[in-house]
């Protein structure tokens, strides 16, 4: 069963997926309310409210008071002191919020929260084994999320991309790699399952109408190597990839090596298409 557009409270409105979600949200007749955690864009259309996922009372209050019929929960952060405090705690109490006022709620996970030792895809039936510090926070987020609302809906995804209209910090770095502004050594044996971000923000809205819970693995359909992924972004903003350093990962700091998404089931429920990257790009 699909629903009709209502208030959509979108967590992480100023980031980079968050972005592409407020403005698709908005063509699509949402009520959108936004939060941003010290940028506040000026977005025609847009409530925005100041939110940090470190006050798990503010966060639930801010949820409650919004009264969303849907939340997309997008904010996060990949580092630092605070990380697991916001991914773990923070998502939490965002879960509770949108438990305390029936709001569907869409939670974005990743897909390091695998170690990536298997041959083949990951579906959504295989266990988290996280080997990083950001992993474990994201497999934590998704047990408490769980936990605080069994309606919700927790959506594993990959490494998001804009592409040469739209570009995000994937290929932002691969051109400063190229223009000798940073130095790196792109894995031949890390892979992964790219997305564009207008494809995940067109399917994240698609699912916030469907009635739906428990995981889903959103991804693109392509599995390609961090290498080659950069060879792609090269060639995609006219530049010759020979300048580009590939190789196997290290042995430490351990890093999940292959991160294949099977995206079968969420291809089987959207009308959205989960493009590859290298029809994306190529």
């Amino acid at each position: 069963m699909k629903n009709e557009p209502g208030r959509l409270l979108i967590t992480g409105g100023s980031g980079f997926l968050g972005a592409r979600l407020v403005e698709l949200a908005l063509a699509q007749g949402w009520d959108v309310v936004a939060t941003c955690h010290s940028r506040r864009p000026q977005t025609p259309g847009v409530r925005w409210e100041t939110l940090d996922l470190r006050n798990a009372a503010a966060t639930r209050r801010l949820v409650e008071q919004v009264t969303p019929d849907v939340v997309i929960h997008t904010a996060y952060r990949q580092e630092g002191p605070d990380m697991m405090a916001i991914i773990g705690e923070g998502s939490a109490a965002v879960a509770q919020g949108a438990f305390a006022v029936q709001a569907r709620l869409i939670h974005l996970s990743s897909d390091v929260v695998f170690d990536g030792e298997r041959i083949g895809r990951y579906t959504e039936t295989d266990e988290p084994q996280p080997v990083t510090t950001y992993g474990a926070a994201k497999a934590l987020s998704e047990r408490l999320v769980a936990a605080a609302h069994p309606g919700a809906l927790i959506v594993r995804t990959s490494l998001i991309y804009g592409g040469p209209d739209r570009p995000g910090r994937h290929e932002r770095f691969v051109l400063d790699v190229l223009d000798g502004r940073a130095e790196a050594v792109f894995f031949t044996d890390e892979l992964r399952c790219p997305i564009e971000v207008g494809d995940l923000a067109a399917a994240l809205l698609e699912l916030a109408t469907i009635d739906r819970s428990g995981i889903v693995h959103v991804a693109g359909s392509d599995v390609v190597s961090r290498y080659e992924f950069a060879c792609l972004v090269a060639r995609a903003f006219g530049r010759d990839p020979s300048g580009l350093c590939g190789g196997l990962s290290p042995a430490a700091p351990r890093r999940p090596r292959n991160c294949a998404l099977d995206s079968q089931v969420a291809q089987r429920m959207l009308t959205t298409r989960l493009r590859g990257v290298r029809e994306v790009l190529g």
